[in-house]
C-alpha cells in the first residue's frame, strides 16, 4: 500500500517538474474544456465556449437605441467641428481673443465627435452583443485541418451576432457619425495655404535694381571686384530698411535673392559659355546664384585659379567659367545666372530676374531632367 501510493507521488511529481510554473496541469486543463463542452448556448468555434450574458431581444433593442443615439451625437458634434473651422477663417484666428473661441470650438466638438463614437461602440460591445468565455486549451500551433475550414463559418457567424447585419439603426448612425470625421482631413488642407502658382519661379530682382554687399548697404560698383582679394563677393538686392526689415532684404527673400559675383580674365571664359551668357556679364563680372541646386545650402566658397565655386555641404563644384555648371557632387542642375549691367552712375544693377529658378533640384520634375 506504501509503495503504490509512493509511486503515484514520484509519477505525479515528475509530471509536475515538467510542468511551466503558473500553467494548468494536464488534468486541470482537461477539466475546463470538458466543463465547457458540456454547456449548452455556446459559441461554435475552433475552441470550446461558454455564454454567459445574453439579454433579451428587448434589452437588445434598448442598447441599440442607446448606442444609436451616441453616434448620433457625435455626428452632430463632427458637423460642427467642420462649421466652426470655416466660421473662424484666417483673419479671425489671427488675433488672439478669437483665436482663442477658435481652438476651443474646433478641441469640443472634435473631442466630443470621439467621444459619442466611443461611447457607441462601448454601448454596442456590453448592451446588445452577446459574451462568452472560451477555454483554449494548450495543443500544438498549428491548427487543424477542420479547424481551418471552419473559420469562415465562424467569422460570419460573429458578425451576425454582433447585431452590424441585424442592428440598422445602430449600423446606419455609426456609418454617419465616420461621415464627418472623414471629411476633416480633408478640411484641414485649407490651412496649408493657397496654392503658391508661380511665385517659386521668380525673385524680387528686377531691371534696374542695385545690389548690395551682404551685411552692408553699401552699393556696388565694377572697380569693388578689382579690389577683391578673392575675386568674389557675395551680394544681395538693395531694398530701403523698415521697421520689420531693418536690414532691408527680409531672411525670406535672402534665401532666393542671394548671389555672388565674380570677376575673371576674358581669355579664362569656356567654350561652353553661351552668347546669351556672355551677354548678361559685365567687364568681365558674371552673378550666380548663391544656392545650391542640390538641397539649398549656401555655394559660398570659390578658388579663383580654377574657377570653382564649392558648396560646403555636400561637396557639390560649379565651373564658374563655364555656365556654372556641375563638375561633381550630387548636383545635377547649373547655379541660375542673374543679368547684370551698370546704371548712369556706375553702380552694378541687375537687368531681369535669374535666368532660372533658384534652390534644390525640385524644379527637375517640371523640366523634365
Amino acid at each position: 500500500m506504501t509503495d503504490n501510493t509512493s509511486n503515484h507521488d514520484n509519477e505525479a511529481g515528475g509530471e509536475d517538474r515538467d510542468r511551466v510554473i503558473g500553467t494548468p496541469s494536464p488534468a486541470e486543463s482537461e477539466a475546463i474544456v470538458a466543463g465547457s463542452q458540456e454547456q449548452e448556448g455556446g459559441h461554435d468555434g475552433p475552441y470550446p465556449s461558454v455564454e454567459t450574458h445574453r439579454r433579451s431581444e428587448e434589452e437588445q433593442r434598448r442598447g441599440e437605441k442607446v448606442a444609436a443615439l451616441w453616434f448620433t451625437l457625435a455626428f452632430l458634434a463632427g458637423v460642427g467641428f467642420v462649421i466652426a473651422f470655416f466660421v473662424y477663417g484666417p483673419e479671425e484666428i489671427s488675433t488672439p481673443q478669437m483665436g482663442q473661441y477658435s481652438t476651443i470650438a474646433l478641441g469640443a466638438t472634435l473631442g466630443l465627435a470621439l467621444f459619442g463614437i466611443g461611447a457607441g461602440m462601448t454601448t454596442w460591445a456590453r448592451r446588445v452583443m452577446p459574451h462568452y468565455e472560451v477555454s483554449s486549451p494548450y495543443d500544438e500551433l498549428p491548427s487543424a485541418p477542420e479547424e481551418k475550414s471552419s473559420f469562415g463559418e465562424f467569422f460570419a457567424k460573429g458578425a451576425d451576432e454582433s447585431g452590424f447585419t441585424r442592428r440598422p439603426l445602430m449600423r446606419r448612425t455609426l456609418i454617419l457619425a465616420m461621415v464627418p470625421l472623414g471629411i476633416a482631413p480633408i478640411v484641414l488642407l485649407r490651412d496649408t495655404g493657397p496654392l503658391p502658382g508661380d511665385k517659386l519661379k521668380h525673385t524680387m530682382w528686377e531691371k534696374g535694381m542695385h545690389m548690395v554687399a551682404e551685411g552692408t548697404h553699401r552699393k556696388l560698383k565694377a572697380e569693388d571686384l578689382e579690389n577683391e582679394p578673392g575675386g568674389m563677393i557675395s551680394a544681395l538686392p538693395h531694398v530701403e530698411p523698415t521697421p520689420e526689415h531693418p536690414h532691408g532684404v527680409s531672411l525670406d527673400e535672402q534665401a532666393k535673392t542671394s548671389i555672388i559675383l565674380i570677376k575673371m580674365p576674358e581669355e579664362d571664359w569656356k567654350p561652353g559659355m553661351s552668347r546669351e551668357q556672355l551677354n548678361w556679364t559685365y567687364n568681365n563680372i558674371i552673378a550666380y546664384s548663391k544656392i545650391c541646386t542640390h538641397v539649398g545650402c549656401p555655394a559660398a566658397l570659390y578658388e579663383r585659379t580654377t574657377h570653382r565655386i564649392l558648396c560646403p555641404c555636400h561637396q557639390s563644384t560649379f565651373d564658374a567659367a563655364n555656365g556654372a555648371e556641375v563638375l561633381f557632387g550630387p548636383a545635377h542642375r547649373p547655379l541660375p545666372q542673374l543679368p547684370i549691367s551698370v546704371d548712369d552712375e556706375g553702380y552694378l544693377v541687375a537687368d531681369g530676374d535669374f535666368s532660372s529658378p533658384v534652390g534644390p533640384t525640385f524644379w527637375d520634375a517640371e523640366r523634365g531632367e
